[in-house]
């Protein structure tokens, strides 16, 4: 007799990204509940499943949801507002005064809506975010049905958000137990960088990620200027200053780690850290390669992250795979280094692992969240597809993402975000033009 399941789905192709880097042709994937309960040949699902809804992809390769390990969701509304410079030339003269004058809960929480229908559309199912107010980011991502860790932001100078390092943090807090019991929405404690928190505010921010068992997830050696103006203040370097605090852990993302010496490199193998590596924004930033090639042969799992729409300009995962692979490629003079499925893994498993999220999304496998993405390769410019990975890492783009669903729910249908109209979202982006253009005249 066969079993009722809510949603079978059926592709030409599916990459669990499992461990023995699987290409699994004519499977399909049956979910109940949310979750994914079997994952078998598609004649053999049709026997064994009958199934509320089917979803047929002939021309497809379905893959686990990816994950944006570090962004900055709010600041989609700033995309281009300020191109071509240097990072704190960028910051102190542009995004700064900006965020100064707009940044408020309405901020916020429209810039992250526009954000996460960006996300969704491209295939981003799970977001790591650092931003202000997060209650009414939060909000925006709920609206939208997308999983989202949620950073307690903390900078020890005072904003339109809060006045202290304690203020940050307690309102913080309150956002994280307000949405306590969602399971979409989860959170970290988020120091901004070395560079704006001072020791005994990382002092309370480590008390408090043992306490309440968070990943600390924090800008890192994003800059040369970084390291050296720490040099002058602090006589060490950002990261020995962050390992002497405690900071240096099993619980830290260390976002962008740009310049790392061999024992740096070391140290944070040592000690279980994860790192989100963010290609097209140090590109853009003119920050530099970071040497992801050597962090990789030392195990430490490195997942993806667009940063911000102000610095990249793009919240695209499939081109920061093809950015990571190609970056490692040219700075190691190694063809081999990042292939294909060490990019997808960056983008799914990485950084589920990153978040301790690894036990319920990342990959397609039973019991896990059915947070997936279909790909269609139909196209002309996706044809022949000898390798489905390989097409994800370095032809096909988020344009050919098709369908997303987050626990078995669609979010996206024919290229369609669901929760939210085009004309809504676009509304909401000329209301914020009008009001930042202000600034730039």
């Amino acid at each position: 007799m066969s079993e009722q399941v809510d949603l079978l789905i059926s592709a030409r192709w599916v990459v669990p990204v499992d461990a023995a880097d699987s290409t699994l042709e004519h499977h399909s994937v049956a979910i109940r509940d949310g979750r994914i309960v079997d994952v078998v040949p598609t004649n053999i699902a049709h026997e064994r499943y009958r199934a509320t809804t089917e979803t047929r992809l002939p021309d497809h390769v379905l893959i686990p949801g990816l994950i944006n390990l570090h962004t900055h969701a709010a600041m989609t509304l700033m995309r281009g507002i300020a191109d071509d410079l240097p990072l704190m030339t960028w910051l102190q003269t542009a995004i700064w005064p900006t965020e100064a004058k707009h940044v408020s809960p309405a901020f916020v929480r429209d810039g992250t809506l526009l954000a996460a229908a960006e996300m969704l559309r491209g295939g981003i199912t799970t977001c790591n975010d650092m931003y202000f107010y997060p209650d009414a980011a939060a909000d925006a991502f709920n609206t939208l049905g997308m999983r989202c860790v949620i950073g307690i932001t903390t900078i020890d100078f005072p904003t339109t958000y809060a006045a202290s390092a304690d203020e940050y943090l307690s309102k913080g807090l309150a956002a994280r137990d307000a949405w306590r019991g969602n399971p979409l929405v989860h959170f970290t404690l988020a120091p901004h960088a070395p560079y704006t928190v001072s020791d005994a505010t990382f002092s309370r921010i480590v008390s408090l990620s043992n306490e309440l068992d968070l990943p600390i997830h924090i800008h890192i050696h994003e800059t040369t200027q970084e390291i050296e103006d720490s040099l002058k203040q602090y006589g060490e370097r950002p990261l020995e200053r962050l390992a002497r605090l405690g900071v240096v852990d099993s619980q830290l993302i260390g976002v962008h780690a740009v310049h790392l010496t061999a024992g740096e490199i070391q140290t944070l193998a040592r000690h279980g850290c994860t790192l989100a590596h963010c290609p097209t924004s140090n590109m853009k930033l003119a920050s530099g390669i970071a040497p992801i090639a050597d962090v990789l042969k030392h195990n430490i799992p490195v997942g993806l992250g667009t940063d911000g729409a102000a610095s990249n300009n793009r919240l695209d995962i499939f081109q920061e795979m093809r950015m990571a692979a190609l970056l490692a490629k040219v700075s190691t003079q190694d063809a081999a280094t990042i292939p294909a499925n060490t990019a997808l893994r960056m983008a799914t498993q990485y950084g589920a692992r990153a978040l301790g999220l690894e036990h319920a999304i990342g990959s397609i496998e039973t019991g896990k969240w059915a947070d997936l993405c279909a790909v269609d390769l139909s196209p002309f410019e996706t044809q022949p597809c000898f390798d489905p990975v390989s097409h994800l890492v370095y032809c096909a783009g988020r344009e050919h993402v098709s369908d997303v669903w987050i626990a078995g729910q669609a979010r996206v249908s024919k290229k369609q975000v669901l929760q939210k109209a085009d004309n809504e979202l676009l509304g909401v982006a000329r209301v914020w033009q009008n009001k930042l253009s202000s600034r730039i005249d």
